[in-house]
């Protein structure tokens, strides 16, 4: 597989096996604080990328606090058959004491059970961004 990189606006932390996969060159070594860590990397970008049939979405989501708000946030994702691979919560930066969800489901988010899901759970919500939809890595 050939790299498609781009030495003016591009970079990746990621391993030297991966370096040598896609034959990419690797600027610096040794850059973790801890030699023992994992790290799940990404892709970022600013373009949409389209359904490939087998794709995660992530999103984030914050609301007031409330009892059963995690519930209330993440039920419509059962509601409409959509499977929920992941969640994270980080303290919020807007209020203390409150807490935003990361959060991958299984779909892009243009497949109609996934964007109905993600439509309720923006009513029920102060905040839902949409981090994006991508293939699903294969190992």
């Amino acid at each position: 597989m050939q790299s498609q990189q781009s030495p003016t606006n591009s970079a990746a932390l990621a391993s030297e096996e991966a370096a040598q996969f896609y034959n990419i060159p690797i600027l610096a070594k040794y850059i973790e604080d801890d030699t023992s860590n994992t790290t799940r990397f990404l892709v970022i970008g600013n373009k949409k990328i389209a359904p490939s049939g087998d794709d995660k979405t992530t999103f984030m989501v914050s609301a007031n606090d409330r009892p059963g708000l995690l519930n209330q946030l993440i039920e419509p994702l059962s509601a409409h058959n959509v499977t929920m691979s992941r969640i994270e919560s980080r303290p919020a930066k807007h209020t203390m004491w409150g807490y935003c969800f990361y959060i991958d489901i299984m779909g892009h988010q243009d497949d109609v059970k996934v964007q109905k899901a993600l439509n309720e759970i923006h009513n029920r919500a102060s905040l839902l961004k949409i981090l994006g939809s991508y293939p699903q890595a294969r190992y």
